[in-house]
């Protein structure tokens, strides 16, 4: 152990206080955008609008502002305009050299939303979301209208371009206007503004501000294409929720006639929650959150809140109404299940997950949602006894026939479900019998929700695998048996492994390996083939293995839009498919956790549509294809290569990457 302390430093280990660097300003936000805004890809530059437009609606909360203006114009040009307050000009009392917008657009955890002086309740990122929004835009105008005058700054890459300067007079205007062009440095020259995505977020807001007026407007030219928002509109909904569940519902009929809808205070001043939720006929339901005016799609604490209450409040009521026995198999699913339902809370100091604020993580949002939401709905169901009653039939019939599929797949699938539990992360088919069943096995929980979303639930079973499973070529069975991933694959499938395998205990008709379209993907599926050529070689045998084929590209002109599988076949369309057609917009597929669930379905799960590769172990071709002895050799070449590439020498991969590397034509680092 002396060694360690004792010996000299080696060439090259020299580490002193120069090695330490300071990142000072916006620095850090350039240097590494993703602890920010959640990657520099371009669904990441949508939340540069979003921490503009909800400074805005922060405005309008706070009962300053009625109306928004969104704009998206050539070149990724965005503006965004409230007639609210307006940033302060005047010196800050710290940094007396510089204005108080000066200070908010430059510097990391300035503005006004720590104390709950300016603002009781906001959405923005408490003085981190417009410096971040400054810091990766290649320009940005800040221009306020306060006091009757005018004021107007630039700033390049978060950095002023000059003080501060009083351009005019403002009789009768007031707030902040804000325009800005994302830096292609960071987010790449193909990166758009999506209008579509960004005409949802601005009508979101819209529906859950009840009192403010969101004007839309978009270049014409970016709007041609079918089914693209209107180039502008004026978004203003007096029912709020109630108006924005009648547009998501579109018609659809209901279960009772009038949907439950409200809103109330917290007590005690703790912020307030409106609410606006339906139970379809056709039961497809959805659950949209927000938390002071942000979504959160990931749900959070306030999700919690309304799923506690909801459930004890209609199993309370189902007790008083004679049916003790039926409502305590109820659970919150079979309530949320077939909902729709709208959620939006306004409480101090929210707490999210990561600064994208993707999930609600505020402690005290579950009790105060969950005692709110319990009580109105306590009055809703007393109130209209006729709708509780239909509506409580339908929940009990939802658990009784939860309860069944459960037993049938007991009855059903004996060796899987008797002896061993299916794993958790197993979202099951419907079709008890394995016959046109499938099983997708899918790299991590991001794209396991995308195929979730996207599979068809009576045939297609969804089980997402965390990271790289354990090499099974090079691993110890021990390692094997401790090993999670192949503990639930192996409970997944139920056919056992190696001599206990039995091909007529297999769960799905077929298994299918689905991993992104780069080499990360690639060695994924390379890995999970080692462990089912090693452990179940007759899946393989038998022609159950396939392998998906996710594209890895959307090209797109106009309304045409195709998928390209690799670089190879991207190049081949931009050559035969749009020869001589214009520009073509090229998006990237980061993974199938960034693939949109319908785009997932459509190029890679729907039958009809998607290409599957059938894993085999090629025996010899042409004539004498039905010898055993080339039969046999065939397969034994084929298990030398497997224990070359996969197995616990390493020198033989060494060997054979000097072997091949003459026939690399190019390589991508």
């Amino acid at each position: 152990m002396a060694d360690l302390f004792d010996n000299p430093a080696r060439a090259g280990d020299s580490y002193s206080a120069k090695d330490i660097e300071v990142l000072e300003g916006l620095e850090p936000v350039r240097r590494r955008p993703g602890m920010y805004i959640g990657g520099s890809d371009e669904r990441a530059m949508h939340h540069l609008v979003a921490e503009l437009l909800d400074n805005a609606m922060d405005e309008a909360v706070a009962g300053h502002a009625t109306r928004i203006e969104l704009e998206l114009g050539v070149g990724n040009l965005v503006t965004v305009r409230d007639n609210g307050r307006g940033i302060p000009v005047d010196p800050h009392p710290k940094f007396k050299s510089k204005s108080a917008l000066e200070v908010i657009m430059t510097t990391l955890h300035s503005g006004a939303k720590f104390s709950q002086k300016a603002y009781a309740t906001s959405g923005g990122l408490h003085g981190v979301g417009i410096s971040v929004v400054n810091a990766l835009a290649d320009g940005l105008w800040v221009e306020v209208a306060r006091d009757r005058k005018l004021y107007r700054q630039e700033f390049k890459r978060g950095k002023p371009q000059g003080k501060l300067k009083q351009v005019g007079a403002a009789p009768n205007r007031r707030g902040t206007t804000v325009w800005f062009q994302p830096d292609v440095s960071i987010f790449g020259k193909e990166a758009s503004f999506q209008p579509e995505l960004m005409y949802r977020m601005a009508r979101s807001r819209a529906y859950l501000y009840r009192g403010v007026e969101i004007r839309w407007v978009c270049d014409p030219s970016l709007v041609k294409k079918k089914g693209a928002p209107p180039a502008e509109e004026v978004l203003h909904f007096p029912n709020g929720l109630g108006d924005y569940l009648d547009a998501s519902l579109n018609g659809r009929k209901t279960l009772t006639p009038e949907p439950f809808v409200d809103r109330a205070d917290f007590p005690e001043g703790e912020g307030r929650m409106e609410w606006a939720m339906t139970w379809p006929a056709d039961e497809d339901g959805f659950l949209f959150s927000y938390c002071n005016t942000v979504a959160t799609p990931d749900g959070g604490t306030h999700e919690q809140g309304l799923r506690a209450g909801l459930t004890k409040s209609l199993k309370a009521y189902g007790e008083m109404a004679g049916n003790k026995k039926k409502v305590a198999q109820i659970t919150a699913d079979d309530i949320l299940g077939g909902a729709c339902i709208i959620l939006s809370v306004f409480v101090k100091e929210p707490q999210f997950q990561g600064q994208t604020k993707e999930r609600l993580a505020s402690p005290m949002a579950t009790k105060l949602v969950e005692t709110t939401i319990k009580d109105h709905f306590d009055h809703w169901l007393s109130g209209h006894p006729e709708r509780a009653r239909v509506l409580l039939e339908r929940i009990i019939e939802r658990a009784d026939d939860r309860l069944r599929r459960r037993q049938e797949k007991e009855l059903n699938r004996k060796s899987a479900t008797r002896k061993l539990r299916l794993p958790g992360k197993l979202s099951d088919c419907a079709r008890s019998r394995a016959e046109g069943t499938e099983v997708f096995l899918v790299e991590g929980d991001s794209a396991g929700g995308s195929a979730k979303q996207a599979r068809d639930r009576e045939t297609q079973a969804v089980l997402p695998l965390r990271g790289k499973i354990l090499n099974v070529a090079s691993a110890t069975q021990d390692k094997m048996r401790a090993n999670q991933e192949i503990s639930d694959i192996t409970q997944a499938l139920g056919c056992g492994l190696r001599q206990q395998f039995d091909i007529d205990k297999l769960r799905y008709e077929r298994v299918i390996i689905m991993t992104d379209a780069d080499v990360d993907g690639a060695h994924i599926a390379s890995l999970l083939i080692t462990f089912f050529y090693r452990e179940m070689p007759g899946l393989i045998e038998e022609g159950r293995l396939f392998l998906a084929q996710p594209p890895l590209y959307r090209l797109t002109q106009g309304g045409d839009s195709v998928y390209a599988r690799d670089d190879k076949h991207k190049d081949e369309l931009l050559k035969d498919h749009f020869k001589g057609r214009g520009k073509v917009e090229m998006s990237r597929f980061k993974g199938l956790g960034e693939m949109p669930a319908k785009q997932l379905k459509e190029t890679t799960m729907d039958r009809r549509n998607r290409t599957l590769l059938r894993v085999a172990i090629s025996d010899t071709r042409g004539k004498g294809a039905d010898d055993q002895a080339k039969i046999k050799a065939h397969r034994k070449e084929a298990e030398d290569l497997v224990e070359r590439l996969m197995g616990r020498k390493p020198e033989l991969r060494f060997a054979f990457i000097q072997e091949n590397a003459k026939f690399v034509l190019e390589l991508d680092v």
